[in-house]
């Protein structure tokens, strides 16, 4: 499998820590040192046969973070694209990339940069079956997570007909994509046992998806064809979930039970860190007197918070920026975040 990175994204709802210049995938949100977007790399290796077959897409003002932070990676594998897209032209434009160094015969796999994944073994042995389906299947896979709960911030996919068993695992045709539902409608899909949470990763034989892009969004690929990225400025703005994924009568589903997080906002810290015996999660130097349920984060060792009779907050100390939001509130980062945008005198705090 030749394994590509999306490593474009901005990561607002984990600001402060996440900026700009510094976003969520470069970050080591558990205090481990270690990015997420170097996670990624590490846990595709194994798959892709090293860094040889390792690809990254991102944009122009992170190409050189990306660079440092993946100092193997061969320069002529980071494809940075000169403004943002979304998924489709990022996806197409590298799936081009690969068949013209690798041939439209590999099995090409797209992975976030910025996800939870646990352990690695068992996400190694389910691309290796997801691989197998595409293979024999012609088919574009994308893994479906197992739902814990009754999620409207995800997209589901529903299972059509069964297809077998590949590398032991049972895999699906792709009913419907269904985005972001409300309450009763996720609680419905859980309880059929027919639905899983859309994980952003597809893996699909090159020619079969340029087939199918061909098909669906064939002024995107003439445009990439024939200018490469500097067709970018007259792309239109779309995913691939819309562009291609929605649309095919392709779409297999392999799902899939090894732990994941798509770490969407601050409370998916409190998820993963959460320990039974300790009141909040800390990271970083926090002296609590009656807090509970907190999640702190504190990046400057110099510093300490000090909590008294907090509940549920959520608290970041970054630099020359200061986050406090209740948990259940934490998806409005983003509009905060635009009331800094709308006034020059906090840029430089995004």
């Amino acid at each position: 499998m030749i394994p590509i990175i999306l490593a474009g994204g901005k990561g607002e709802r984990f600001w402060p820590l996440s900026r700009r210049q510094c976003p969520k995938q470069f970050l080591s949100l558990d205090g481990s040192g270690v990015s997420l977007l170097q996670a990624t790399a590490q846990r595709l290796l194994g798959v892709g046969g090293g860094w040889e077959n390792l690809w990254v897409v991102t944009s122009g003002s992170l190409a050189e973070t990306v660079a440092k932070q993946l100092p193997q990676l061969p320069p002529d594998q980071l494809l940075v694209e000169p403004e943002g897209r979304d998924t489709a032209a990022a996806v197409t434009w590298a799936t081009l990339e690969v068949a013209q160094r690798h041939g439209e015969e590999a099995i090409a796999g797209f992975f976030p940069a910025d996800h939870w994944i646990d352990p690695p073994e068992a996400f190694e042995q389910t691309l290796g079956a997801a691989a197998q389906l595409a293979h024999q299947e012609g088919a574009i896979v994308t893994l479906g997570i197992q739902p814990t709960y009754a999620a409207t911030g995800y997209g589901y996919i529903e299972q059509g007909e069964a297809l077998g068993n590949f590398g032991g695992m049972p895999a699906y045709r792709v009913q419907r994509f269904t985005e972001k539902p409300d309450r009763p409608t996720a609680e419905g899909f859980l309880a059929s046992g027919r639905f899983s949470w859309n994980g952003g990763i597809f893996i699909f034989p090159v020619a079969v998806a340029l087939g199918e892009l061909r098909r669906y969004v064939p002024d995107l690929v003439s445009a990439l064809e024939a200018q490469g990225s500097a067709a970018y400025g007259s792309l239109p703005k779309i995913s691939i979930d819309y562009a291609l994924m929605e649309k095919t009568q392709r779409a297999c589903v392999l799902p899939v039970s090894f732990g994941w997080d798509d770490l969407g906002d601050w409370n998916a810290i409190d998820r993963l860190l959460h320990q039974d015996d300790r009141p909040n999660v800390d990271i970083g130097d926090h002296v609590a007197l009656g807090s509970e349920g907190c999640v702190v984060y504190n990046s400057n060792p110099d510093e300490v918070i000090l909590t008294i009779g907090l509940e549920d907050l959520v608290i970041v100390r970054d630099g020359n920026a200061t986050l406090i939001v209740p948990k259940h509130r934490s998806q409005e980062i983003k509009q905060g975040l635009q009331q800094l945008q709308s006034n020059p005198r906090y840029h430089h705090f995004l």
